[in-house]
């Protein structure tokens, strides 16, 4: 017979709440520890300097490296063993070499936009030079008509490049056929010419012989053999990165080789193929030699490719820089300014597309 009591005897065990665990973060006794490392090598960098003939900014800078992965080596195989301390002078290596390949980058964008703002006015983008030299106060003209150029040349090069550069794309990927070694190996010393050869082969073969003047189509044309190896090297790659099995699924529903490159492989890459256009504009958008070259360099705004000079950003720049004074060296730093940032969105939209992710 069983005795049942209302109130069973209370459990001794007690509930452990498991709590959540973040190892791979940092404690902060490390960050206490890193910050007194830094803070040592930064001192063992400023005695050096001051102690010895080696005097501004590289050799601190450099010591400071030096004394810093010294430093990280020594800690880390005092706390974990030598693998650690390696693993540890190899982390300050690769900072070492990112800040290396950092600084030009973050000097020429200080250098630009510290020089080019002065030059910068209301009237900037929606004048031309058609009524102002140079040499004339900075509030007067503008680059409108060095934009419009720029944009109507691009366009045309685009227009001629990425059909061909696509084409060639497909052909070495897809197709395979027997003349895809020779392809690709023209499409990759394409890719080493120099903009003048560029520039100097459409002058003696089309404006020398036949046109005999210049115009915004001859630099167009100089333009789109500079784009073709650049949107075909891209256009290369992105498609390579689409399945075997799509294509494959393709040709057993029936579809030929022609039809499942166009309604699978290349809808399948679109993204990829938007970022190598962008990529072929971004190259060929501050190409000088060949535009100095073919293009006459207009001062005023002319949509018409085939007849006139026609102005363009990086003629506005040179020209500027070439007389020399102070407001036309302000106009050229104005001018590199709003080129360097247009080819920034350019690459910034192609850095976008690149990494969506398709639905």
């Amino acid at each position: 017979m069983s005795i049942e009591t209302d109130n069973p005897l209370p459990s001794k065990e007690k509930k452990i709440t498991p709590q959540p665990q973040t190892p791979w973060k940092t404690s902060g006794t490390e960050r206490a520890s890193s910050l007194i490392f830094i803070l040592a090598a930064a001192a063992a960098s400023y005695m050096t300097v001051a102690l010895t003939p080696m005097k501004g900014i590289l050799p601190l800078t450099l010591l400071f490296f030096i004394f810093a992965a010294l430093f990280s080596f020594i800690r880390g195989n005092r706390s974990r063993g030598i693998v650690a301390g390696q693993d540890s002078a190899a982390g300050v290596v690769m900072a070492i070499g990112m800040f290396v390949a950092l600084l030009p980058i973050a000097s020429i964008l200080y250098t630009t936009v510290s020089k080019g703002l002065p030059g910068l006015h209301r009237g900037l983008l929606f004048n031309d030079m058609s009524a102002a030299t140079p040499t004339d106060p900075i509030t007067e003209g503008g680059l409108s008509h060095a934009i419009v150029g720029t944009f109507v040349m691009v366009m045309i090069s685009l227009a001629i490049a990425l059909p061909l550069g696509l084409l060639t794309a497909i052909y070495i990927t897809e197709i395979r056929g027997r003349f895809t070694r020779p392809i690709r190996f023209l499409v990759q010393a394409m890719s080493g010419v120099p903009s003048i050869v560029a520039g100097l082969f459409i002058l003696s073969a089309f404006v020398y012989p036949i046109t005999k003047t210049f115009s915004g189509l001859m630099g167009s044309l100089a333009l789109s053999i500079l784009m073709i190896p650049t949107i075909a090297r891209t256009a290369e790659e992105v498609l390579r990165l689409i399945p075997e099995d799509l294509r494959e699924a393709g040709l057993a529903l029936g579809g030929t080789q022609w039809r499942t490159v166009a309604m699978v492989v290349v809808p399948a890459a679109r993204s990829g193929l938007v970022t190598a256009v962008i990529l072929g504009i971004a190259r060929v958008a501050g190409e000088t030699a060949p535009i100095l070259l073919l293009t006459g360099g207009g001062d005023q705004i002319n949509i018409n490719p085939v007849e006139g000079a026609m102005g363009s950003l990086p003629f506005y720049i040179w020209k500027s820089f070439f007389f020399g004074s102070e407001e036309a060296v302000a106009r050229g730093w104005a001018g590199l300014l709003v080129l360097l940032t247009l080819v920034l969105i350019l690459f910034a939209t192609a850095r976008f597309f690149s990494t969506r992710k398709v639905r």
